[in-house]
């Protein structure tokens, strides 16, 4: 599995650069930092951190943020843009952590491309000190953006998402032992006029809408 995103760090970056990948980075990470929460001094745990765009955000607070992912590649990318910080490579299923080790642990889009997403969750609350926050982030089935790659994938069989599983906000919150919040946002789509985005954003989140492509999970450790 860690091959499939060795060649990612570029094209990966690249769209984010877009002036509707710009929108959507923002919007997503707008909706992170609202429920993570990240303070000075606190570890954080960034599992499937890829390149290192939403770690960079955390360590912004002053957090020490362990930064895991399973690509080589993404990771090195992650070293360049992130000083001071440590990087490893890992199984999201199989940490190698203590239990109770981090004071808060988050993944984001890593889970999708998980089969059980179910262990990686529990890894996840076992290596959260008790009261820590669990912030978990994936393509949501129930958007137009998840419709849209699976269409792709299956017209071509390299493409990363044929290895993709998206979930809707029931189906992730039930792979969690203890009842958390789901959220969505990026309401928009992907080939929207970047300059109307941010309205149809406002309208999708004021509805509560549970159809946004960016589907972000909350949990508080017992």
């Amino acid at each position: 599995m860690s091959q499939l995103f060795d060649s990612w760090p570029d094209p990966y970056e690249q769209w984010f650069h877009t002036p509707i990948g710009a929108l959507v980075k923002a919007t997503e990470l707008d909706l992170m930092l609202k429920l993570v929460q990240p303070q000075q001094g606190e570890t954080i745990l960034d599992a499937g951190c890829g390149s290192g765009i939403f770690t960079q955000s955390l360590t912004a607070t002053g957090s020490r943020v362990t930064g895991l992912d399973i690509s080589e590649p993404m990771l090195n990318r992650a070293r360049q843009r992130i000083q001071g910080q440590s990087f490893l490579a890992a199984d999201i299923c199989k940490l190698p952590f203590a239990d109770n080790h981090f004071d808060k642990t988050i993944s984001i889009t890593a889970l999708e491309f998980i089969e059980d997403g179910q262990q990686a969750i529990a890894e996840l609350f076992r290596v959260t000190k008790p009261g820590g926050t669990i912030v978990i982030a994936t393509l949501n089935h129930l958007s137009p953006w998840a419709t849209r790659r699976s269409d792709t994938a299956r017209k071509d069989k390299d493409s990363v998402f044929n290895h993709a599983t998206f979930r809707s906000p029931e189906e992730l919150l039930k792979l969690a032992p203890i009842a958390g919040k789901a959220y969505t946002a990026v309401h928009f789509a992907k080939d929207c006029d970047p300059e109307l985005a941010p309205a149809i954003e406002r309208q999708g989140q004021a509805a509560d809408l549970d159809t946004g492509a960016f589907l972000i999970a909350c949990w508080r450790k017992p």
